[in-house]
């Protein structure tokens, strides 16, 4: 029910509303009126843009041009490009749907096929929408942003184009069945916009209304119901929300005799509100403002992210439990537990179909699968069983299901050596069966995979996965790669890329990745041992992983690289200013960095729940010891740096990014580099062949500098 669309997996990849004019788009407040990078906030003014282009081309001359780099960009290619790649797809009605790129469709095509078609080694496709062809016509650049489509029929569908890949989108209506746009449909221009069908003619829509609409995390603040063939400005009010909230949205559920609307307000990145919807009245779902709750046909479940004391029971953080929701709506609060986590489990998400729920369990960081069956009538036990495992040190995660129709299921099945396969079942009569397998990128019997553990500063437990070869030596002289995030509850869990086999292990390198505090691998509570005034806790988690690999012998310093994105990009500035004696190169990828001023630019003043609030002296006083941008410090012996970014980025922004490399080049640091791509959003690039560059940047820059 919370509204996850909003929630975004921070280093995964919310338009181009970047900022058009200096000075910033927020005034500056007096403790910031002295910086003098100020003027590279306004994304695409002439002189960000020209001090841009100047950089890249200093990077483009250092790292791009080389025979070495163009054989690594093109390994990386081939493997985004192709043809044998698994076609990941999900279920609307009697198709698979699928969005494809390649070196043919840059831009991607929507496409779909039949379960008997797809089950064969070279399926037929049938497009549904060219997005190159699309390109082509109207003279444009649009990037797919996904559609949602109306069930049980799956005619309308509203389809999401963003002008830079950026989060804020242009929205329109289009037929299924014809395969084309609707001629005077629904249509809404760029902004960060949520959508819902309520039915053929009226949709719930949360967008830019005009000044004062958006929150100041820069989500729509406004949700209303929008009636075909009338103008968006006499759309009826919903719900208004404050300038303070995170968002608000509305959603209408269609499930059949299940007819039921809800609006959530989100207050923060981790606590909302929700609604239902009755009769033009809001009705408060009376669950702990931090769970994440689900209405399923009669089912109410809630995850607890804290401990959570009701019917005279008391709920542990990280449990989920399970009512009917009518019931719970009616007073009652007769909760059955459907997973208690321990010591060494969490839950990292389910799945419904049609007559079960599929529970996805960490162990240690590695996956289980689970299979929950509700009682015919009344609360109560719910039986369990157990899916079949999956190899050592592998992820096994449901990628699809139809709970409307069916008790079908998709899994895939992936290790850091196992390409992955796709599996189709159906539970209670259709064993898993591997229907698509991924092909091997690079020759994983040279390697092995192992898990460690190590204690952190303080005494904290932590895991990290090392990739090798077999016949390493623990000499201190390979290169080796650390990957962290640590942030947002998101998991960083076994998973192949042809990518990191290609660039990184098959020139005889050691992958690492380490599972810091922060991410959620151990459920809520290893998250929030990272917030706020204890978020060095997590930076303190990565070098006890740095330390134990130079302990152990696999590295040393000199070979020793560090990589992430985004809120890992924040964790790579800080191993930069406050561990640099642990690293020769660190690549720091669309990143946070300027701590005090990250609340004023793009979507920043959403995270105020994961990092603080700078503008309260006493929440600055703790978060100015993880911001790197006011630490960075004149005549230290730093790591070679890259900063790589992209001007389209709507939700972190290049900004932080800019000033990082402006302030160190300033001190007189030789070893800082910056390279800027403008398509993108907030990931790598467009299509592929961006996508390839700024990889195999990020890749020959490391190996090159951890000689």
């Amino acid at each position: 029910m919370k509204s996850s669309a909003l929630l975004f997996a921070f280093g995964a990849t919310f338009a181009a509303m970047g900022h058009a004019q200096e000075p910033a788009a927020s005034a500056p407040s007096s403790a910031t009126a002295t910086d003098p990078y100020l003027w590279l906030e306004a994304t695409r003014s002439p002189r960000a843009m020209e001090w841009v282009d100047a950089q890249n081309a200093i990077t483009r001359k250092a790292f791009m041009e080389s025979p070495e780099f163009g054989k690594t960009r093109s390994g990386i290619l081939q493997v985004l490009d192709s043809e044998a790649r698994i076609p990941y797809v999900n279920r609307m009605g009697d198709y698979l749907y699928n969005f494809w790129q390649d070196k043919a469709h840059p831009r991607g095509i929507w496409r779909r096929t039949t379960l008997a078609e797809f089950e064969k080694a070279d399926p037929r496709w049938e497009t549904v929408l060219d997005i190159d062809a699309l390109n082509k016509t109207e003279g444009k650049k649009w990037v797919f942003k996904g559609a949602q489509c109306m069930k049980p029929d799956y005619v309308h569908c509203l389809v999401s184009l963003s002008p830079g890949g950026g989060d804020a989108v242009e929205v329109r209506e289009f037929d299924l069945p014809s395969k084309s746009f609707v001629k005077d449909g629904f249509f809404v221009p760029v902004a960060k916009t949520e959508t819902s069908w309520i039915d053929a003619d009226h949709i719930y829509i949360g967008t830019d209304f005009g000044p004062g609409s958006m929150t100041k995390s820069s989500y729509p603040r406004i949700v209303k119901e929008w009636t075909r063939g009338t103008p968006l400005a006499s759309a009826k009010l919903v719900h208004e929300g404050t300038p303070d909230d995170l968002a608000v949205s509305a959603y209408h559920d269609r499930t059949k005799g299940f007819e039921r609307d809800f609006v959530s307000v989100q207050k923060d990145f981790f606590h909302g509100d929700e609604y239902l919807l009755e009769d033009g009245k809001l009705v408060k779902v009376d669950v702990p403002s931090d769970s994440n709750s689900d209405v399923h046909r009669q089912w109410l479940l809630v995850q607890t992210k804290s401990p959570w004391t009701v019917g005279g029971k008391t709920w542990p953080t990280g449990a989920l439990i399970a009512m009917h929701f009518d019931d719970f709506m009616a007073g009652k609060r007769d909760f059955t537990a459907l997973f208690t986590p321990d010591a060494h489990t969490a839950l990292s998400g389910y799945s419904w179909t049609r007559h079960h729920l599929i529970l996805d369990v960490l162990d240690d960081v590695k996956s289980r699968l689970d299979v929950l069956t509700p009682p015919a009538s009344g609360n109560g036990p719910w039986a369990h069983e157990a899916l079949p495992g999956a190899p050592r040190f592998s992820t096994v995660v449901v990628v699809d299901t139809d709970p409307d129709h069916s008790d079908e299921y998709w899994l895939t099945v992936t290790g850091f050596l196992d390409p992955p396969s796709l599996e189709r079942g159906v539970l209670g009569s259709e064993p898993a069966t591997a229907v698509k397998q991924e092909p091997a990128f690079f020759d994983a019997s040279k390697f092995e995979v192992s898990q460690h553990f190590v204690k952190s500063k303080d005494g904290t437990r932590v895991p990290y996965f090392q990739i090798a070869p077999k016949d390493m030596r623990l000499d201190g002289k390979n290169r080796t790669l650390e990957y962290g995030y640590g942030g947002f509850e998101v998991s960083l869990l076994p998973h192949y890329s042809g990518t990191i086999g290609r660039a990184w292990l098959a020139r005889g390198g050691v992958y690492v990745v380490a599972n810091i505090r922060g991410g959620g691998e151990y459920g809520p509570a290893w998250h929030k041992a990272a917030l706020q005034a204890n978020r060095p806790k997590a930076y303190q988690d990565f070098a006890a992983v740095a330390e134990d690999l130079i302990k152990r012998g696999v590295t040393s310093p000199a070979h020793l690289g560090a990589e992430g994105g985004s809120n890992g990009g924040l964790l790579m500035g800080n191993m930069l200013t406050e561990y640099p004696q642990l690293y020769g190169a660190i690549s720091c990828e669309v990143p946070l960095l300027d701590m005090k001023r990250y609340i004023h630019l793009d979507a920043g003043a959403s995270w105020i729940a994961e990092y603080g609030n700078p503008e309260d002296p006493k929440q600055w006083a703790f978060i100015k010891t993880f911001s790197p941008y006011q630490n960075v410090k004149p005549g230290m012996k730093y790591p070679d740096v890259l900063f790589y970014t992209t001007t389209s980025d709507d939700r972190v922004g290049p900004a932080q990014a800019r000033k990082m490399a402006a302030r160190m080049e300033a001190m007189g640091y030789k070893n800082v580099w910056f390279y800027e791509n403008t398509e993108g959003g907030h990931g790598a690039g467009a299509d592929n062949a961006q996508a390839a560059t700024m990889h195999a940047l990020a890749y020959d820059f490391l190996w090159d500098k951890l000689k």
